[in-house]
């Protein structure tokens, strides 16, 4: 009766428009008001937040958040592109798979997906849409692919998932990087498939390529050559075992300054305090929503709501492929209602023993979550991509969303595949752990 008053309380909230921060919060404390015995008041409250955040772990969250906002200051989006579009330019998909190749980069750099659609957006929608391309299609296009900004390492829903369950950050990272490249060549397949069915006459792609060749690969290289090396430094780190996760994120912060104040000289004082600003903005109330959900999480133990689910599912349903389904389903559902951060904090613990009895691992089993959730920045009502893409285009969310159906397809086969051969998620870990 508790557990199903306090999910209410939950949905109400949310339905009513509070924030997901204050609706979790208040559902959280509900439990100790219907029944004061029960240890989750206040001080219980604000204790356990203070003690959760208190966490090696989430220096991790700004500090990537951090490097991001500098990087994209530095302009490092551009030159991926060029860097990319010097070998695809000549042919009429080529630039849009350039674009793809981009997103798959620089959510390598970043770890999100509103900021990958941001910085990829800004440039190459005006420039495209200018050389022909339909600014619906190229718009679409980028909202999904910057979904692959959380799926690629480092992923700040990675290190969400990794707090919630104790999963490895190292093997979550390593798991991400193929089930990124399958679905960023779903996607490639597709706008191949477009442009072999469309009339690519308006397209005035020649001249663009032509410049771009001009100027020879070497200096094409030579300036992307910091961009292409961000990756390398930062996953080779992880992966080389030379530093961790967290400590990764510290070196991408100092990268990510030394290409743009040396190398590229784009970053100033000014500029630099503005990134400051930016992460704290957008890094406080991802950090608040972090430790409010972890209190929530606690209290969900407390009350053994995922054990109780996890014996009710089992003794109920025999078929694994069956559960992996209807949770993928109830993923991708509640990924249009919440953001990804709070989606994990909340859902993780209650699905884990479900699918651990099932013999799913818990890796694996991050990297569905996550690219469920991925699929979540592209539908509405939330669709944080959208609202990106459509404040840089001022198109109609709803035109988006429409054009965007058939790169959600694809992303939705990838996602079965992913799904029931685990080996996609699990293969690299395996590898380069022996």
């Amino acid at each position: 009766m508790i557990t199903a008053i306090m999910f209410g309380i939950f949905l109400i909230f949310l339905g009513v428009g509070v924030p997901i921060a204050a609706s979790v919060g208040w559902a959280t404390l509900s439990v100790n008001l219907l029944d004061p015995s029960f240890a989750c008041d206040a001080i219980y409250f604000v204790k356990t937040m203070a003690n959760g955040m208190d966490s090696y772990v989430l220096l991790a969250v700004p500090l990537f958040m951090l490097s991001s906002s500098i990087m994209a200051e530095s302009g490092l989006s551009g030159r991926l592109f060029n860097v990319f579009s010097y070998f695809f330019g000549n042919l009429p998909a080529g630039l849009p798979i350039a674009v793809v190749i981009t997103c798959l980069f620089y959510g390598a750099i970043c770890g999100s997906g509103p900021a990958t659609v941001a910085a990829i957006g800004t440039m190459c929608i005006p420039l495209l849409t200018k050389l022909g391309y339909d600014k619906d299609f190229v718009t679409s296009m980028i909202a999904v692919a910057g979904g692959l900004g959380v799926i690629i390492p480092p992923s700040i829903p990675f290190i969400t998932y990794s707090l919630c369950t104790g999963a490895s950050i190292g093997d979550l990272f390593i798991a991400g990087f193929m089930p990124g490249l399958l679905i960023g060549l779903f996607i490639v397949f597709y706008v191949i498939y477009y442009f072999a069915r469309h009339d690519n006459s308006n397209l005035c792609i020649e001249a663009y390529t032509q410049e771009l060749r001009s100027k020879g690969f070497l200096r094409i290289l030579k300036e992307g050559f910091w961009a292409l090396l961000a990756p390398v430094i930062i996953l080779g780190g992880i992966y080389g075992g030379i530093v961790s996760p967290t400590e990764a994120a510290g070196v991408s912060v100092v990268y990510a300054l030394l290409i743009g104040v040396v190398a590229y000289r784009e970053i100033n004082f000014k500029k630099f305090i503005k990134c400051l600003v930016d992460t704290g903005h957008t890094a406080t109330p991802v950090m608040l929503i972090l430790g409010i959900c972890i209190v929530f999480g606690r209290v969900l133990s407390m009350l053994r709501i995922p054990q109780t689910l996890a014996t009710f599912v089992t003794s109920n349903i025999e078929s694994k492929i069956a559960v992996l389904l209807a949770i993928n389903l109830f993923l991708l559902v509640a990924g249009m209602l919440m953001d990804t951060i709070p989606c994990i904090l909340i859902l993780a613990p209650i699905f884990l023993p479900i699918v651990q009895a099932y013999n799913v691992d818990i890796v694996h089993f991050g990297i569905l979550m996550t690219c469920n959730l991925a699929i979540g920045f592209v539908t509405p009502p939330i669709g944080t991509n959208l609202f990106v893409a459509q404040s840089l285009t001022k198109i109609p969310i709803t035109r988006i969303a429409k054009h965007a159906v058939p790169f959600l397809a694809m992303f939705l086969v990838a996602l079965l595949v992913i799904t029931f051969v685990p080996s996609v998620s699990l293969w690299l870990p395996s590898v380069l752990s022996k």
